[in-house]
């Protein structure tokens, strides 16, 4: 009997700190490995700087053009941006100019 009763004050002794750390457990993997965790919260900010990175090669890109446009516009319109958009539109040349043929090689875009 005094093994049964033994084994019962051990057994009781060990279950609630081995739940305690069972749910300690459980949490701390969570809080670093789970969904809301720190390897996701880098993750994240890595995604955010490429975002970021993106947005502002778009508004470059985005701002470029704008000044390009910006001499076509009706209340202002730049007669050299009109003249090259006309002969790259119609593929003509000015009989003053020179033109050179590049290669699809050579052209860089």
């Amino acid at each position: 009997m005094s093994l049964g009763l033994d084994l019962k004050r051990r057994l009781k002794a060990v279950i609630a700190p081995s739940i305690f750390l069972a749910l300690t457990a459980y949490f701390g993997w969570n809080a670093t490995q789970g969904d809301r965790g720190l390897v996701a919260y880098a993750k994240r900010q890595e995604l955010l700087r490429q975002v970021i990175a993106e947005q502002n090669a778009a508004k470059a890109e985005r701002d470029s053009w704008q000044i390009r446009v910006s001499g076509l516009r009706a209340k202002h319109l730049d007669p050299d941006t009109l003249d090259e958009r006309a002969r790259s539109m119609l593929n003509l040349a000015d009989p003053s100019e020179v033109v050179v043929k590049l290669s699809q090689q050579d052209k860089l875009f």
